[in-house]
């Protein structure tokens, strides 16, 4: 069985992004199926249009992945445009797929609904992101509740060449992990880098901090008891806590008597000791760029043995070899 999982270079990684993704698609690589994870800079390419921040965002990316756990001795992790025939099959793919298919897709009926310009790469995202599965004969690919649509595609896209040319592609099935939905911004929302609500995993402890004290909590008396239940404080120190600790603090919320500030102070240390260890890693890697950017070669060499295997084998089975 092959996982596989692709992320986009758009930003630095935030707290949702770890628990509701990273964190789980790491523990996956300790499996015995064989997982590839890659850096999606041609995805990026539909919103990051600075070659030196998109550059930039896909090495951090890699060093921030590795510093969180992704072992290179268990999971291939590479750079998306280092593996070209994910193109050559994207576009083999387009000449099967519908158009009605791709007016059905979430990202894009958004922005055309908000009035938005949306180019043909967004319109066509759909079938490079099936290309990036297929390519592989990716069995198992893990994806949040909200993003199953993409594996029926690509589902769907696979099932269209299969019907025209034979039985050529592995058909994916999603593994649901977490939604990102689960972890709560500063402002209670869903956190996001566009909702300015984020807490970045490796920012500066000080901005990390002040950000922290700074999130929004509703203005009952102290000494009035609380549900904890839907509290977004609550629920972002559960996350770096132990189950003592949340037992206690449930306690006291319902108990009444205490202040907000407290337990912004105890989830600062919390989560500065919980990624502690990332952090120092981080710092190492960050000084040794040469070493990601060897780790990711070598994935892409990984990576590209499989895809042109693949390929080829799509080419012979339409008439292109």
């Amino acid at each position: 069985m092959r996982i596989l999982s692709g992320i986009q270079p758009t930003g630095r990684f935030h707290w949702g992004n770890y628990f509701g993704a990273i964190q789980q698609y790491i523990a996956l690589q300790n499996g015995k199926e064989t997982a590839f994870y890659f850096i999606a800079n041609l995805h990026a390419l539909t919103t990051v249009r600075n070659k030196a921040v998109l550059a930039q965002n896909t090495l951090d990316a890699a060093t921030d992945l590795l510093a969180l756990g992704l072992d290179p001795e268990k999971a291939t992790l590479f750079v998306q445009s280092d593996v070209p025939e994910v193109s050559q099959l994207c576009w083999i793919l387009m000449t099967t797929t519908s158009m009605g298919l791709l007016e059905r897709c979430h990202a894009y009926k958004d922005k055309k609904a908000k009035g938005l310009t949306s180019d043909a790469g967004l319109f066509v995202y759909p079938v490079l992101m099936a290309a990036d599965i297929l390519l592989y004969d990716s069995d198992s690919v893990p994806v949040g509740a909200d993003q199953v649509q993409h594996i029926e595609v690509a589902r769907d896209i696979a099932g269209s060449f299969n019907h025209s040319f034979g039985e050529v592609f592995v058909m994916p099935k999603g593994y649901i992990v977490e939604d990102t939905a689960k972890v709560p911004g500063l402002d209670g929302g869903k956190m996001s880098k566009s909702y300015g609500n984020a807490v970045e995993v490796f920012e500066d402890l000080k901005v990390q901090k002040k950000k922290i004290m700074g999130i929004v909590t509703d203005s009952r008396p102290m000494e009035e008891p609380k549900d904890p239940k839907g509290d977004h404080l609550f629920e972002l120190y559960s996350l770096f806590a132990s189950k003592e600790q949340i037992a206690a603090l449930d306690a006291t919320y319902r108990k009444g008597g205490f202040g907000y500030g407290g337990i912004k102070k105890e989830l600062v240390a919390l989560a500065e000791n919980y990624f502690a260890e990332a952090r120092a890693k981080r710092e190492e890697l960050a000084a040794k760029p040469a070493l990601v950017r060897e780790v990711l070669a070598a994935g892409a060499a990984t990576a590209r043995k499989k895809g042109t295997e693949v390929l080829r084998r799509v080419q012979e089975a339409c008439g292109l070899k």
